[in-house]
């Protein structure tokens, strides 16, 4: 296993005025001599103008070059230790028509989560085969309309699970069912507890581990394996873990490979089935504030494809195919919201111990979107960065909390953050990384609809979902 440092801490936030190209803002974002943000050779005062705002911007040269790094690292390492790897992109972090044909288009295949994920995906085109469905509690109509598409792969996440599938599939007919177990480690890793998936109180696969005193029993997931090695009507494809999101040390990754591929080879010395395919899940970290360091998808697959073959040949057996699951590190850096400034209001707030309280004044900046375009500081305390986007500013910095327009104390956008002391109404904010998990995350709190996504590249727009309005709103309610 190797020896990971780990991130470097970033700063609790970072100065204005000193933009540089670069993480955690994508590729195409630059700061022009007028101060305006470019996002792909397009203003983003033209973007708000024929867009408005609130709107998420995806650049699109971006996500894709992120979609061909991640291939062409791991398809390199894997190779070298005489492996085969697909990469599968997590569609839960966000999925659109575009976007599930620019990762297919780049060689990657589609993870889905629901129906409705594997609906956007059959609309692009993704065969069903470079499709794989998830899911802790599918719907009986979900695993038939994986079926009847064809796809590569079900994840099957629990014991009554491979009885519903296998009934599914006896009941259409035709092929086994191509399933995969998913399996809970113990490894725990990532960033807040609710997006850390693979201790064992939580409710996604099934665990490794015995009960104590139950040490002659199998563990839940021997016994799921089992089950499908039992039932004619399922194809037992291989096994697959997850342990976690926004993961900035890789060796969680090689640690549960470890316990996969034990698990992998104690199920053939039971039975002689040796799985073609091991899952290794996804949950690459990005950099989300100025000063944070983003996984490197080369250093990662050469660490993890070192692991897995040095764990295959201590247990004697060959090494399966791999596949992995990259969402955020594709579609998060990607991203920016760009906002438009409302009601800047400075407040006092308690100082440190012996300070005047008066002399801390915090300002608050209120924007035209909030947590109905972006949960995660509401729901995780995530952090984010933002950049007055609009113009140049020779004002001193102030501290500032960026917040939305819900009826919400704790409808905050950035916690933190030195802007202009002149930011004012009509301003326009810009704020990074969030391709990942703001649209598809995005809901109608307090009746707000919900933002377009625009994608652009070589100085061009294009709308890839539209904003909401409020006759989508008012067409849903029945009176």
């Amino acid at each position: 296993m190797s020896a990971s440092a780990g991130p470097t801490p970033p700063p609790a936030f970072s100065p204005t005025g000193t933009f540089v190209p670069g993480e955690p803002w994508s590729s195409g974002v630059r700061r022009g001599a007028d101060g305006a943000l470019s996002v792909a050779g397009v203003d983003v005062r033209e973007l708000a103008v024929g867009q408005g705002t609130p709107a998420y911007v995806l650049d699109e040269a971006d996500l894709r070059e992120r979609a061909r790094a991640y291939r062409r690292a791991f398809e390199a390492a894997f190779a070298e230790v005489g492996a085969g790897v697909d990469v599968y992109y997590a569609g839960k972090a966000f999925l659109s028509v575009a976007v599930a044909r620019w990762v297919h288009a780049e060689g990657l295949r589609v993870d889905t989560a629901t129906g409705g994920e594997l609906a956007v995906a059959l609309r692009a085109g993704v065969p069903g085969e470079h499709i794989g469905l998830h899911g802790n509690n599918k719907s009986d109509a979900e695993i038939a309309r994986a079926l009847e598409a064809g796809v590569g792969r079900i994840i099957v996440d629990s014991l009554v699970e491979v009885e519903r599938v296998a009934a599914a599939s006896r009941a259409r007919g035709g092929a086994p069912a191509p399933v995969m177990i998913r399996v809970t480690t113990g490894v725990h890793a990532g960033g807040h507890e609710y997006i850390s998936t693979a201790h064992e109180d939580q409710k996604f696969g099934l665990s490794l581990a015995t009960a104590p005193g139950a040490e002659a029993e199998d563990s839940p997931a021997m016994t799921a394996l089992l089950a499908v090695l039992a039932h004619p009507e399922l194809e037992l494809l291989g096994i697959h873990s997850h342990i976690g999101s926004q993961i900035l040390d890789p060796s969680g990754f090689e640690v549960a490979a470890r316990k996969v591929l034990e698990l992998r080879a104690a199920l053939a010395e039971r039975t002689g089935h040796l799985v073609p395919e091991v899952d290794l899940g996804g949950g690459y970290g990005i950099a989300y504030l100025p000063g944070e360091a983003a996984l490197d998808p080369d250093r990662i697959a050469k660490d993890v494809a070192a692991s897995v073959a040095a764990s295959s040949a201590d247990l004697g057996t060959p090494l399966p195919r791999f596949s992995i699951e990259p969402g955020r590190a594709i579609v998060g850096p990607a991203g920016l919201t760009l906002y438009t400034v409302g009601t800047v209001k400075p407040v006092r707030v308690a100082g440190s111990a012996g300070e005047d309280e008066s002399t801390i004044v915090r300002t608050y900046v209120s924007v035209d979107g909030g947590m109905s375009d972006n949960i995660r500081p509401a729901l995780y305390g995530a952090g984010y960065h933002a950049e007055l986007a609009n113009r140049l500013s020779d004002a001193e910095p102030v501290l500032a909390r960026v917040v939305g327009k819900h009826c919400e104390s704790g409808d905050v956008v950035v916690h933190d953050v030195l802007l202009p002391g002149d930011v004012r109404a009509g301003d326009l904010l810009a704020v990074a990384a969030t391709g990942a998990y703001g649209r598809s995350m995005a809901s109608n709190y307090n009746h707000v609809p919900r933002p377009p996504v625009v994608a652009v590249t070589d100085g061009a727009t294009r709308v890839l979902v539209r904003r909401e309005t409020e006759d989508d709103l008012l067409a849903l309610d029945l009176g």
